[in-house]
């Protein structure tokens, strides 16, 4: 797999994020679409650690496609 099909997703997660946003701040928001939001929020993360783990394995030499999606648990706890 190539790296399109990830970043057309990553797209879509933040189209949704955007409209998800659009409709005011947290505090006013439903409760529905705060967790759909912080699941949007999870998922985008674990997509964008993908496409980091395939450029990364990429540049040195070794398969991207070995790279797997982490868990959310993973990718919350990462420092930035």
């Amino acid at each position: 797999m190539n790296d399109a099909p990830i970043r057309s997703h990553i797209e879509a997660l933040v189209a949704e994020e955007h409209r998800l946003l659009e409709h005011g701040d947290r505090r006013s928001m439903a409760p529905a679409d705060l967790a759909r939001l912080e699941a949007v929020e999870i998922e985008l993360d674990q997509y964008w650690d993908l496409l980091r783990q395939r450029r990364a394995r990429r540049d040195a030499g070794q398969d991207p496609g070995a790279a797997q999606l982490r868990d959310a648990q993973t990718v919350e706890h990462y420092q930035q």
